[in-house]
């Protein structure tokens, strides 16, 4: 496949997401509600199909269903090993990523100590937020936050050599923001942390379906994500560094496994959508060039990450000019994923929403989704907080130009 947004296979792209078929109030359905959750790859479909088909078992069975269950399990555990570049962590699975979250957050807090200290951020999407916090309290942890700039929409990262000391024993962060998009510099998060030992915990859950996440390179020990937000099943998964895993001890069920990565994982897993995870990253990987399947993801982020930029800088630059609305954005500078927050002069979120849906056919979603913290700082959580569009690679010009079309039309 091509990779340049001007010769991105769109039409291909389309194919392969059967609900884009879908009409409402006669017209196509625009689909930019993509950071609440993507629509599902034909891939995945139908490997949830093919599961439920050819006969579904639990774990650890002497029969051929059990056995073929764990070796799709196995696969998805590899193909998320390399989608992050964890070659030296291990992956468990779960309801979602929040979920995930607070089993790793009480485990992880069962070796801190009061006077410790836990630093996390005004930007985040409150699972990455109240995970660690109720843990640190439940120990007489002290709690500090990497305060977020309203003016510039980012994280206020010169002020780490302050807020990160001896005592800090976990650093949490976003890699982006699933309200406004931002990008946090999490390379610089990291080597400050790593300064005096902390560990980072990475939430991933909105940058893994626009760009490529390298836990290596980036210097991350544990990372969250959902594979309902990139074009699979909901699934949560927790990638951990195995020599931090190891130490971990979890609550559990007492006859369940004690090795890595099973002992995070609570109860019967949602075998029939783990395999649809190999085929959103097969997905991903169809759309870039390479020898290896890493070579061929970071090719597909590539043009994803192109095309998704182009869609949405149109947005940005031209909602600049529509009368009434008010933009949440970093400036140029500033890596964002395709996500546009706004308001519109005069019209509550859920009532704007409404009326794209209802005039317009084009799903966009309002609210602080869970970005609580951020919403209160920008006081507007009490009227409504954002209305948020999100793009996807399976989105095109031509929707971008509607959405466009109906902003204008609601605001005229």
């Amino acid at each position: 496949m091509e990779q340049i947004a001007s010769n991105f296979p769109i039409e291909w792209v389309r194919g392969q997401f059967p609900a884009l078929k879908r009409t409402y109030n006669g017209k196509p359905v625009v689909y930019f509600d993509g950071p609440g959750g993507s629509q599902f790859v034909l891939g995945a479909i139908n490997a949830v199909a093919d599961y439920m088909t050819r006969g579904a078992a639990n774990l650890h069975g002497n029969f051929p269903t059990s056995r073929e269950t764990e070796a799709l399990i196995a696969k998805a555990r590899e193909d998320i090993l390399t989608l992050f570049n964890a070659r030296d962590s291990a992956v468990a699975f779960g309801p979602n990523a929040s979920t995930m979250m607070f089993h790793t957050g009480r485990a992880l807090a069962r070796s801190w100590n009061a006077g410790d200290e836990i630093l996390l951020t005004e930007l985040e999407h409150h699972s990455n937020i109240d995970s660690w916090r109720t843990a640190a309290e439940d120990k007489n942890v002290t709690v500090k936050y990497i305060p977020v700039n309203t003016k510039t929409l980012t994280l206020e990262l010169e002020a780490l050599p302050q807020l990160i000391t001896p005592k800090t024993r976990l650093v949490a962060v976003g890699m982006a923001s699933n309200c406004i998009g931002t990008i946090t510099d999490v390379k610089a998060v990291s080597a400050q942390a790593k300064k005096v030992g902390a560990l980072v915990a990475v939430d991933a859950v909105h940058a893994i379906p626009h760009l490529y996440v390298d836990m290596e390179e980036l210097g991350i020990d544990m990372l969250f994500s959902s594979a309902y937000k990139f074009f699979a099943a909901h699934v949560g998964m927790a990638v951990i560094r195995k020599e931090l895993f190891e130490r971990l001890h979890v609550y559990k069920v007492a006859p369940a496994p004690d090795y890595i990565p099973d002992r995070l994982e609570i109860g019967t897993q949602n075998h029939e959508g783990i395999p649809a995870i190999s085929a959103a990253i097969r997905f991903i990987a169809e759309l870039g060039t390479g020898a290896t399947l890493k070579e061929q993801i970071i090719g597909g982020y590539k043009a994803i990450e192109e095309y998704e930029n182009e869609l949405a800088e149109t947005i940005r630059r031209e909602m600049k000019e529509i009368n009434g609305i008010t933009l949440y954005q970093a400036d140029y500078s500033v890596p964002k994923t395709p996500t546009i927050a706004f308001r519109a002069e005069g019209i509550l979120p859920r009532d704007f929403c409404t009326r794209m849906c209802e005039e317009h056919s084009v799903f966009i979603a309002g609210g602080d989704f869970y970005a609580k913290t951020l919403a209160e700082k920008l006081d507007i959580r009490k009227s409504g907080s954002f209305i948020r569009a999100g793009m996807a690679p399976y989105n095109t010009r031509e929707e971008v130009q509607r959405f466009l079309d109906g902003v204008r039309n609601i605001m005229y």
